[in-house]
């Protein structure tokens, strides 16, 4: 496993790249070698400390996690976006584990319980919409986003022809996504 560390407006000791060395360690029994983890920090506002890692899984997989942590705790900041990334690592490669199985999607039914078996608390589609993708430019996508109050925005961008999201960033910025070719 490969780890990158990137800081923002503050200076990384070598206690903080060892805690974050240490706690990574357990995560290596799920990656491959060649997965490469980035560590993003910073010092936000009102010295809170914010702490991002991203992790590629493969197969177009990106788990991320974030924590933000008061008054200086950058510790604490780290240990709450491991502990957030490593059940998302966990849930991923358990999700992919019901997926190679045969036998994943046949129901187990106890022989001698007549209890009902509690339900999972995965998400699940509780609305579905359905819109006009019209070709405007980038500027015009965050123009009509503004008017209808929204964080993001689907159009198909008039100079590439492609389906593009424009998003509002948690900084007040703008971010897009555009597919790959």
């Amino acid at each position: 496993m490969k780890m990158t560390i990137n800081a923002r407006n503050m200076v990384i000791t070598p206690a903080v790249t060892k805690r974050i060395e240490k706690k990574t360690a357990k995560m290596e029994r799920y990656l491959l070698p060649e997965t490469e983890v980035q560590v993003k920090m910073q010092k936000g506002k009102k010295d809170q400390r914010i702490v991002e890692i991203t992790v590629p899984m493969g197969n177009n997989v990106i788990l991320r996690s974030e924590a933000v942590a008061d008054d200086n705790n950058l510790f604490l900041a780290i240990d709450q976006a491991l502990a957030k990334i490593e059940r998302q690592i966990h849930r991923h490669r358990t999700k992919l584990g019901k997926r190679l199985r045969e036998d994943a999607f046949v129901p187990e039914v106890p022989e001698y319980i007549d209890e009902e078996p509690a339900e999972e608390n995965a998400p699940k589609i509780v609305r579905h919409k359905t819109f006009p993708v019209r070709p405007m430019s980038v500027e015009d996508a965050a123009i009509q986003m503004e008017l209808l109050g929204h964080d993001f925005f689907a159009f198909v961008n008039i100079e590439t022809e492609r389906t593009n999201i424009l998003y509002l960033r948690k900084d007040g910025d703008l971010g897009l996504l555009e597919p790959e070719a």
